[in-house]
């Protein structure tokens, strides 16, 4: 038996997560060296894939991109237009979808019991966010602000410590929501889970 979620639920987790990440990336930022500010964009991308999943997370995401591309001032500092996504912060906006896939994907992937620490999903989420965020952030700095890969770098390793605080409270919270909603993630239920006796311990 499958407990998938129906297309209605997933739309609409897609939008409230689209939306959270809007609200994440119109909070006040932090202002760095740089064109490159500091919010809270990251908490949110991961914490859509890691609570959503790697197919929802990535449409969520994508769904915020798209909606700010589209020039709804959701972009970080109330920004909107094709034209934040031809600037020097464009790598970390399509960094941001994939990151949400990857670390979606892996969460998904992991033993239940793993969902119900934070450790893995934090390891989920830093590998995303490195893999991803940052590397297509700086490729993003050396091709449409004219640095070097060295400069670029000087620039978004200020953005590290902040991002492992995040990964922290991102694992934290999907940890919580998973306990909550064991199923959220809509794995199916095997017949043997289906067939054990209440009260028998799984193995």
């Amino acid at each position: 038996m499958s407990t998938r979620r129906n297309p209605g639920t997933d739309i609409a987790l897609i939008a409230a997560f689209a939306a959270l990440v809007a609200a994440c990336a119109l909070l006040p930022a932090i202002k760095v060296a740089g064109p490159v500010p500091i919010t809270l964009q990251t908490f949110a991308v991961l914490l859509s894939g890691a609570v959503l999943g790697s197919r929802p997370g990535f449409l969520a995401v994508l769904l915020y991109v798209a909606g700010g591309a589209a020039g709804l001032p959701i972009f970080s500092g109330g920004a909107a237009g094709l034209a934040v996504l031809t600037g020097p912060t464009a790598g970390y906006l399509v960094g941001f979808v994939f990151a949400a896939a990857l670390c979606g994907a892996i969460v998904e992937r992991l033993p239940r019991r793993s969902l119900v620490s934070p450790v893995a999903i934090f390891c989920a989420g830093l590998l995303s966010s490195a893999l991803f965020i940052h590397t297509l952030g700086m490729a993003g700095l050396v091709l449409r602000a004219d640095l070097t890969w060295g400069q670029a770098w000087d620039i978004d390793k200020i953005f590290w410590i902040g991002d492992l605080l995040k990964n922290v409270a991102m694992a934290l919270v999907a940890t919580a929501v998973h306990r909550a909603f064991p199923d959220l993630l809509g794995r199916p239920v095997t017949a043997t889970a289906e067939a054990r006796p209440q009260g028998t311990p799984a193995t």
